[in-house]
């Protein structure tokens, strides 16, 4: 089976006798949906149920629907309900702060805004309403001054799917917003659906997912990533799927031991939390064959504990690099034996292509015009699966097309057999230097960082900044694993809880520059982002 129409997806999946059971780590928000075990018939009814209550809340054909709550996979089940009725969801994550949201909602204009109380709340103390920038509001967890409880508007009967053309705006997402304000990409059927998901719903030889496997997935599922995912695995009817929404390593455990995954997708920041448990006799990961990381580069030493601590010697990850705005660009993989050293192990290297899918290309970012290989430059991207355009920023989409060609706004090098190497975003690049290859390096180096972000501000050494489990750090240990680095700024200290992130686990970092400096000017232009 491959996927079509998402307003129907899940009850075409069902009629088709699909027998994947759906495990979930807390029930959904939505109402009428307590249980945390579904099957898919299930599903499509609270999917119908769903339709029912958003089109008796005023939503239409056409119409713009605005998700905001907390983090679970009910984002996709909310944009399938909409998608039903004809209307257009726009995923918004709930980690956006308040400059970040109510840009994103005057651009959207949105009929319908589907939230909570408790993020009315955090936003009108903030000085900002919400509400004010919807036609109507609808909360799911409280009553909410000047909105409308979901129970008023519960029980209507969901009018009939209504399909829509391939090429019309079918769901609109954000990207992480790791730079200022993220911007709305809208994606149609033919682009998300029949160029990226279509695609992952083959059974690739070792990569592809099997009718006997346990897949589980632990993301930030208000992004495009996780609405495509969704399309793919429920056609490719896995035996179990878990959904992992907890940011606790501890009851992560304990959910994954019921639910041992043989599949396990997850976000950089998921990983990097759970690398811990791969220490354990009998951690959850030991029949993990494949590994899946999109958003951003994984360090090698968290490739190395899950690839060696699973008891499948044959197991893979699989590293996609991609935007919201392309899906996929490339893919990598690793297994045991390429990281047992040198660059073979750098998560950097991001790999080729996507064969007959995408094109990639450098290019000097005064001239534009193509550089050789082994050139760092712009890259830029031509794909049949690129976005139709951003959502009321029309022009800042113009400044990044060029004849054709899709600027990433990120800076790397091709080898002479077309492989790619990523060195930095533009925006914080700075000459003759990779601040994303000197946080590999550190991280190697000094085993007791949680992360270390890097940061360039302009005229200055680059600043390491050292996430840690306390704040602390040892200042000699810092020092011996510098000595044959360029000349760094001196560290700065930070416990992790304290680093501001995306929704997708990204350190913002402009943000954090500015609360270590006092202003958010990195070392590049800043152009394309």
């Amino acid at each position: 089976m491959r996927p079509d129409d998402m307003g129907t997806l899940f009850e075409t999946c069902a009629s088709r006798g699909a027998a994947t059971l759906v495990h979930l780590d807390r029930p959904f928000d939505l109402p009428g949906a307590g249980a945390v075990t579904h099957d898919l018939a299930q599903l499509a009814a609270l999917v119908e149920e769903t339709s029912g209550w958003l089109a008796a809340a005023g939503l239409g054909r056409g119409d713009r629907l605005a998700i905001v709550k907390d983090n679970h996979w009910d984002y996709d089940l909310l944009a399938c309900a909409a998608i039903r009725l004809g209307a257009v969801p726009a995923q918004l994550s709930a980690h956006l702060d308040t400059g970040q949201l109510i840009p994103l909602l005057v651009r959207l204009t949105p009929r319908l805004l589907v939230t909570t109380a408790a993020l009315l709340e955090r936003h009108r103390a903030a000085g900002e309403d919400p509400a004010l920038h919807a036609g109507r509001t609808v909360v799911l967890d409280a009553p909410a001054e000047g909105a409308v409880a979901v129970d008023e508007v519960r029980g209507a009967r969901a009018p009939g799917p209504r399909r829509r053309d391939p090429g019309a705006m079918l769901v609109i997402n954000h990207t992480s917003g790791t730079t200022g304000v993220p911007k709305l990409v809208g994606h149609s059927t033919r682009t998300i659906i029949h160029k990226l998901a279509r695609f992952e719903s083959f059974r690739y030889p070792r990569i592809g997912v099997r009718r006997d496997d346990t897949v589980v997935n632990a993301s930030s599922y208000a992004h495009g990533r996780t609405f495509c995912w969704t399309a793919s695995v429920l056609c490719l009817a896995p035996r179990e799927i878990a959904v992992v929404t907890s940011r606790s390593p501890q009851e992560t455990d304990l959910f994954l031991r019921d639910h041992p995954p043989t599949v396990f997708e997850a976000l950089p920041d998921v990983f990097n939390r759970l690398r811990s448990l791969t220490g354990r006799l009998d951690h959850p990961f030991r029949r993990t064959r494949l590994f899946v990381s999109t958003y951003d580069a994984v360090h090698p030493p968290t490739l190395r504990a899950f690839l060696g601590g699973t008891g499948r010697r044959d197991a893979v990850w699989m590293q996609g690099w991609g935007q919201t705005e392309t899906g996929p660009l490339t893919f990598r993989f690793h297994t045991r034996r390429s990281l047992r050293g040198g660059r073979d192990g750098d998560a950097r290297d991001l790999g080729h292509p996507v064969p007959f899918k995408t094109r990639l290309r450098v290019v000097d970012p005064g001239t534009m015009a193509p550089l050789p290989a082994g050139r760092p430059g712009l890259l830029l991207a031509r794909t049949g699966a690129r976005s139709p355009g951003y959502v009321g920023e029309e022009e800042r989409w113009q400044a990044k097309e060029r004849d054709g060609w899709w600027n990433t706004g990120d800076i790397g090098v091709r080898d002479r057999l077309g492989a790619v190497r990523l060195l930095d975003r533009e925006v914080d690049h700075a000459p003759g230097l990779s601040c994303l290859a000197l946080e590999d390096v550190l991280e190697d180096r000094l085993p007791w960082l949680l992360e270390c972000v890097v940061l360039t501000p302009p005229g200055r050494d680059p600043l390491p900044v050292l996430v840690t489990a306390d704040g602390g750090f040892d200042a000699e240990a810092f020092k011996r694993a510098t000595v044959d680095l360029p000349p760094l700024a001196e560290p700065v200290a930070r416990a992790d809880d304290t680093i501001p992130r995306t929704g997708t686990g990204k350190v913002r970092r402009h943000a954090l520059l500015e609360q270590l400096t006092g202003s958010s000017e990195a070392a590049g232009t800043g152009r394309w982002t």
